[in-house]
């Protein structure tokens, strides 16, 4: 039986980068994790539950460039982060009141009533979808 995807008009789904154009990707996306935990106050082992636990000789040997490998699961994260950020950058462009925003708990049923920091800080590639969604909902008025 041949599947539904060799009949579909549209072309396959564009696999996750692998080699070295994976790793200048983590890289750079490890950087600008640095820069966004800054602002956010978040630490190191903080920004290693966002990237799924990451050990933290893997975080560092992305971010210093010896790591040999990065899995599709980090960049997903990556991905779902700086998705978060740049919605942000957007929807509440003065740096405070995105802070406020991030930090504030919130009353939609989205979050639990915590704050989208603490909801995303759970952990789960789940949240992390949440939390993007919920940007692009309210960015693009869906």
């Amino acid at each position: 039986m041949e599947s539904a995807i060799a009949h579909s008009p549209n072309p396959p789904f564009r696999p996750f980068p692998t080699g070295r154009q994976a790793l200048d990707l983590a890289k750079a996306g490890l950087q600008g994790l640095d820069r966004i935990g800054e602002h956010w106050g978040l630490t190191v082992d903080q920004q290693r539950i966002l990237l799924g636990s990451l050990p933290r000789t893997t975080y560092y040997a992305i971010l210093n460039g010896t790591a040999r490998t990065v899995s599709a699961h980090t960049l997903e994260r990556l991905s779902l982060l700086m998705g978060i950020w740049g919605h942000l950058e957007i929807l509440i462009p003065n740096p405070q009141a995105s802070l406020g925003w991030m930090r504030r708990p919130h009353p939609d049923h989205r979050f639990g009533d915590h704050s989208p920091l603490a909801w995303i800080l759970q952990g789960t590639v789940a949240a992390l979808a949440d939390l993007r969604r919920h940007l692009e909902a309210w960015r693009f008025g869906r």
